[in-house]
């Protein structure tokens, strides 16, 4: 059961009987401040300090995130990154399994039924493999165990990014939220500012109901902006693994940009990027699928050894036998002509995974340098002179000077510019994660998963 306190006109739940001493700490306060009234209406002089203490008692239950503890709660808890590993564990059983030797075989016979006449064999038959089939059965094994923990690394390398990726997201959005909140405080302050001349009779009326229908654009926007911090914040939650119940608050900078690698260092690195490593063990697996089948184009040789006893003659007579299977219909030349395509499928898609790689990294790169060049190009010059532009205008109008509409043109441009830039920088960090995704943590951006 919980007890309910009405703050800011809103019910915060707080535990009953086993946290009491907490809830009455809290109500003393709010009881010595007179900002709030017990399960009674809320006075509207005192919303806004109200709003405040409920604001503090949420932000002081949630711990901070990390971008780097952020990818460790992602690696820890992703469904895709379970599955790879029971891959890989999985793929010790292929090795254990090619270790082993072929198992012995005891094999009865009984001649006659009659107890006088009867004659009675054991034998023992044990397969010796040639062509070296254990060693290249061991080696396939191997190689798919290498397969396996490369595609393990691949999809950690993917939900990395995505995660550094939605974190910004989220930095971004938070941003521009708050951008939202500070366009609708100065929409609202306007508005009452140009009441107050039309009270006064220096404007005309008009002007008031411009300034409302100003308001009332920017209130929408107001809720745009809600609404994609909370699909932002929702992306990065189900990458985290966790409900949207819980409450975050991300330690990133927003305004941090990313730096831009050299194109030849990157380059070089594609020969080691994830998916790379991944078509290259295919091609050493395939190679070693190809020795298994020219490894059973040899026949193996069954010794047999044991023992027969005749009733009749009261006899026991030992028995030894070689048995050598004639090769000649089938000589796994089927099988062997599949491996051997499959390994030039194989080389293929490595070139072809090779290829991709590159021209997809040059891509990526140039994405973030032509968005770092427009980002610096906002920040140095356009959102300086904006900003600039906008305050003159807040000061003239308040002195006279401009009409409402000169300030609120100022205003769309600055909050126009401001919103540009944030989302250029979003864009920024997606490119740089799909850079990291690309070539795995080995890029100067990369994150490390070490936590703060």
């Amino acid at each position: 059961m919980f007890k309910g306190i009405h703050v800011s006109n809103r019910l915060v739940a707080v535990p009953g009987r086993k946290s009491f001493a907490v809830t009455a700490v809290v109500a003393a306060t709010i009881f010595a401040s007179g900002s709030v009234a017990l399960a009674q209406g809320v006075p509207a002089g005192t919303q806004g300090s109200q709003s405040i203490i409920a604001h503090s008692a949420l932000a002081s239950s949630a711990a901070p995130l990390s971008l780097a503890r952020a990818i460790d709660l992602a690696l820890e808890g992703n469904a895709d990154v379970a599955a790879a590993m029971r891959q890989v564990e999985a793929s010790e059983g292929q090795v254990i399994q090619g270790r082993a030797r072929p198992n012995p075989e005891f094999a009865y016979s009984l001649e006659d039924t009659r107890s006088r006449t009867r004659t009675q064999s054991w034998q023992l038959n044990l397969p010796i493999e040639l062509g070296g089939k254990r060693t290249a059965r061991t080696k396939a094994a191997e190689r798919a165990r290498e397969q396996a923990q490369a595609q393990l690394a691949e999809v950690k390398s993917t939900v990395r990014a995505n995660v550094v990726a939605a974190y910004f997201e989220a930095l971004t959005a938070q941003e521009r939220l708050a951008l939202a909140k500070d366009s609708a405080a100065l929409a609202k302050s306007s508005t009452d500012t140009v009441a107050k001349r039309v009270a006064a009779g220096k404007v005309s009326p008009v002007e008031e109901t411009k300034a409302r229908v100003a308001e009332a654009g920017i209130r929408v926007e107001l809720a745009q902006a809600a609404g994609e911090e909370r699909n932002a914040l929702t992306r990065l939650y189900a990458l985290l693994g966790r409900t949207t119940g819980m409450t975050l608050l991300l330690e990133g900078e927003a305004e941090s940009l990313p730096a831009v690698p050299d194109i030849a260092a990157l380059q070089s690195l594609v020969a080691s990027s994830p998916a790379v490593v991944v078509a290259k063990v295919e091609v050493d697996r395939r190679i070693a699928l190809t020795e298994v089948e020219q490894s059973k184009r040899v026949p193996d040789v069954t010794v047999s050894a044991g023992m027969q006893r005749s009733n009749e003659t009261q006899r026991n007579m030992l028995l030894l036998g070689v048995s050598v299977p004639l090769q000649l219909f089938d000589r796994n030349q089927g099988n062997l002509l599949e491996a051997l395509k499959l390994e030039d499928k194989a080389r293929d898609e490595l070139q072809a995974t090779t290829v991709r790689l590159h021209s997809e990294v040059t891509q990526a790169h140039d994405r973030l340098a032509t968005i770092t060049t427009e980002v610096q190009a906002l920040r140095g010059d356009v959102l300086p002179g904006s900003k600039s532009a906008y305050d003159a205008a807040t000061v003239g109008f308040e002195n006279g000077k401009f009409n409402f509409l000169e300030v609120l043109d100022a205003q769309r441009t600055y909050f126009t510019a401001k919103s540009q830039y944030l989302k250029a920088l979003a864009e920024a960090h997606r490119a740089a994660a799909e850079i990291d995704r690309l070539l795995g943590s080995q890029t100067p951006n990369a994150p490390t998963n070490k936590q703060n």
